[in-house]
């Protein structure tokens, strides 16, 4: 019972919810989780006395998904009631290692027996980003990857490339093949005519340099598009 004059403190509804949600993670998996569970379990650690659930909701409310949240903008994640700079700077920090981690995969692999590997790495990378970039992924005669660089940022619908510093750039790295990559943040992944002509322009200049382009994959939110595999190169 409470001292005389000491009004009893309620319960908070949220009390013992972030343990039985971590148990649950630890016991039966990411699988059991919705997406919003597994949100509120990264923002226990930024929000330690606060209910999280609706913050969470409202993430995936305003951004579409779990790959767009942590894909969106430092300063627009900062724009949902209840994230802070510090919230939003630990879901950038997640992004980053999940980046990190797949481009590990990537490159302790023959790439090309690892296609999807290469895709899962280059949306996460890529997907979300609000400009276009032109990323190469430079490989060795066995088909490593040796370097993967972001050659240009550009418009919401345009980046520059220019093919003979692409070329330039391979021989530094003593690169015999490349794979091309940009994205489009309009969502549709479809080549326009523009990207056709670049790629073919890249391969006449490479081939008599002993460089191979191996494919451009064009990235967007809802899917890929691979030039070889449409068999426009």
């Amino acid at each position: 019972m409470a001292p005389p004059g000491h009004a009893e403190k309620a319960p908070r509804h949220h009390d013992g919810h972030r343990d039985r949600l971590r148990e649950r993670f630890s016991t039966a998996g990411e699988e059991a989780l919705a997406d919003y569970e597994l949100l509120e379990l990264i923002l226990f650690r930024t929000i330690p006395r606060k209910d999280v659930k609706p913050i969470a909701k409202a993430l995936l409310a305003r951004f579409g998904s779990l790959a767009e949240v942590l894909g969106a903008p430092q300063r627009r994640l900062t724009e949902v009631a209840g994230v802070k700079d510090a919230v939003a700077l630990d879901l950038k920090i997640v992004a980053a290692l999940n980046r990190r981690a797949m481009r590990s995969a990537v490159r302790q692999r023959e790439v090309l027996s690892s296609w999807t590997a290469v895709l899962d790495y280059c949306t996460a990378a890529m997907a979300h980003e609000a400009r276009e970039q032109f990323r190469i992924l430079f490989l060795d005669k066995k088909n490593a990857l040796i370097a993967d660089e972001v050659q240009g940022t550009g418009t919401v619908d345009h980046t520059p490339v220019y093919p003979r510093e692409v070329v330039r750039r391979a021989l530094e790295l003593n690169a015999t093949a490349i794979i091309l990559v940009h994205n489009h943040p309009s969502g549709d992944p479809t080549p326009s005519r523009a990207d056709v002509e670049m790629t073919r322009t890249i391969i006449d200049t490479a081939k008599p340099l002993g460089i191979a382009v191996h494919d451009h994959i064009i990235i967007g939110k809802n899917g890929h598009a691979s030039l070889k595999g449409l068999r426009l190169i």
